[in-house]
């Protein structure tokens, strides 16, 4: 027993030290996006990242338009996101190549409205924060439509969960615009919805085209 004690002790130091550990009175490194559109639903939503990949999404407010009157929406949505290595390291990478934000972004050039997408940077190099509607530098650009592409993917987890419980018919459309989505790099990171798609593929009641839409989505690479 004594023996089993001591490996077990042991056991816990040594993943203790693989753990990261942040230096003493050094700050975390934080990255939020603010959007606010209000002609969409949701018209706000923020996304809170921190360097370990975990995470927070909160979207509000927005309404319905009328063709949408009928269908069943996500509504407000609160929860916490795990987003996988790959993805992480390349927004904080963004991040720091871009100055961590604090230089003006905005393009100023007469284009749609597409969203008001404020960045914000906090961490142990500074501050800075930046909001544009539509930016010109490519990289800026570009990490606003994978914060887009993510919120998509959490907007289509939330709806799929009311779906499983008010309409699981409702379910096969909606899997088909998810698996489309996906397809065209406007959904990514789907592991953040990855419960919500074990659910549906292993829900008996669920018809089987939907099922077997969930087990290849779960299967794709994020």
């Amino acid at each position: 027993m004594r023996e089993m004690l001591r490996a077990s002790l042991m056991a816990v130091i040594l993943l203790a030290a693989l753990l990261p550990v942040a230096a003493p009175g050094q700050q975390a490194a934080v990255f939020e996006v603010d959007f606010k559109n209000e002609g969409v639903t949701p018209s706000n939503w923020k996304i809170t990242l921190n360097s370990d990949g975990s995470g927070q999404f909160d979207s509000w407010g927005g309404h319905a338009q009328p063709q949408d009157s009928n269908l069943i929406t996500a509504g407000e949505v609160h929860r916490p996101i795990q987003l996988g290595r790959e993805f992480t390291d390349h927004v904080f990478e963004i991040a720091k190549k871009r100055k961590l934000f604090a230089f003006p972004c905005e393009s100023h050039m007469k284009v749609a409205f597409q969203g008001s997408k404020r960045f914000s940077y906090s961490g142990p190099e500074g501050s800075g924060s930046c909001e544009f509607n539509y930016s010109k530098d490519k990289e800026i650009q570009g990490l606003g439509d994978s914060m887009m592409a993510l919120e998509t993917t959490v907007q289509y987890g939330a709806r799929l969960e009311k779906l499983l419980q008010h309409d699981r018919l409702g379910l096969d459309h909606e899997m088909e615009n998810l698996a489309t989505a996906a397809h065209d790099g406007n959904a990514v990171e789907l592991g953040v919805i990855h419960d919500t798609l074990a659910r549906i593929a292993s829900d008996e009641q669920v018809l089987e085209r939907a099922r077997r839409k969930a087990r290849l989505l779960m299967a794709q690479p994020d």
